[in-house]
């Protein structure tokens, strides 16, 4: 079930540039109202005197409206789990600020709507409804509070204003809703589309990673020995393959591969590799080891797999060859598999389930 109350991945990974931007933002319009107030007192005849236009219009607002930006500011680089309430706190010192001092503009009250629809960008139901509740509680002191304010309000707009907030909250979270559903679509889109990468990477019949991954990773494994990392090739086949496909038919050859894979898979370290590289033939990068190492490895999944009676196969075993060589410095990609190759026809024509070094 969807949590529309905690942020999303996306909005964790954008949240503090938001918040950048908004603290830039608040600026902004300080700047501007005070701009503004200041321009149409030069053009429009106040009836109010120098002294008091710069005092009460300018410089007490602007000083209440920064202090509230600055404490947001601080509380971002000191206390950031507050930084959410501290940030549409001063929102709403800015908005009540500027309806307080802009009170004959009669649209002036739909300031209060505007940190309420700004919360949606985060994504985060609790701050919009954190920001709606705010701007109500603001609202309604100011109206009781500032009988200067009630003189520019109507019994209509007690009202009004409050239906505005609660519809305003409600569009808000329609937005979130559905943002936060387009996210999730995106986000599984992007989780099948590396599912479905992984799996054009692997082999359907075995589960092994395939023959042209195992191309990609002998370059980077030749890469890393050429940096003094070695590592060891392995080619293994499974012996006398084809008279199991005619003597007990496909879907029994199908099974024997994908049980052979699964010993190999079981039987490998963590870092080590295995391919499907065709037909009944595996590749296998072993790393981080010495050649007695790996020999060890191989040894135990040859094992495994000469002991294991198959049901397919009427309770009989299948065995396997193997050819195994180290990388060695300055030698070549096709010089390497065709020397691991040699290897394992060596160990076949040697009488098969062994490995060849």
């Amino acid at each position: 079930m969807t949590d529309f109350f905690t942020p999303s991945a996306l909005s964790l990974h954008r949240q503090s540039s938001w918040i950048r931007w908004f603290l830039r933002v608040y600026w902004i319009i300080i700047v501007l109202h005070g701009a503004a107030q200041l321009f149409a007192y030069w053009l429009i005849p106040y009836d109010i005197t120098t002294r008091d236009f710069y005092m009460d219009i300018l410089l007490y607002p602007a000083l209440m409206m920064g202090t509230a930006v600055v404490i947001a500011e601080l509380i971002h680089k000191w206390a950031p789990k507050y930084t959410f309430f501290s940030l549409f706190g001063a929102g709403a010192v800015l908005s009540l600020e500027i309806i307080h001092l802009n009170m004959d503009i009669r649209i002036i009250t739909a300031m209060l709507l505007l940190p309420i629809m700004a919360s949606t960008i985060f994504f985060r139901m609790d701050l919009t409804l954190f920001t709606s509740v705010l701007q109500t509680i603001a609202f309604l002191a100011m109206y009781f509070g500032d009988s200067w304010f009630r003189t520019f309000l109507t019994p209509f707009d007690l009202l009004s204003v409050p239906i505005f907030l609660l519809v305003s909250t409600l569009v808000s979270a329609i937005i979130i809703i559905s943002g936060r559903e387009l996210v999730q679509d995106l986000e599984r889109a992007q989780k099948e589309k590396r599912q479905i990468m992984k799996q054009s990477r692997k082999d359907a019949q075995t589960g092994l990673y395939n023959h042209s991954t195992f191309q990609l990773f002998f370059d980077t494994a030749l890469e890393r020995g050429q940096q003094g990392e070695g590592f060891h090739l392995a080619l293994l086949d499974i012996d006398n393959f084809k008279m199991v496909n005619d003597q007990y038919g496909h879907r029994a050859g199908d099974l024997i591969l994908l049980h052979v894979s699964r010993i190999i898979r079981e039987n490998l370290e963590p870092h080590d590799m295995a391919f499907r590289y065709g037909g009944e033939e595996f590749a296998l990068l072993l790393y981080g080891k010495e050649l007695h190492e790996s020999y060890t490895v191989l040894e135990t999944i040859r094992n495994r797999i000469s002991e294991t009676d198959f049901d397919e196969l009427g309770g009989k075993a299948v065995t396997v060859s193997i050819g195994l060589k180290s990388y060695i410095s300055g030698i070549s990609r096709e010089n390497l598999f065709e020397e691991t190759d040699s290897l394992l026809y060596l160990a076949k024509r040697s009488g098969k389930n062994q490995i060849a070094i």
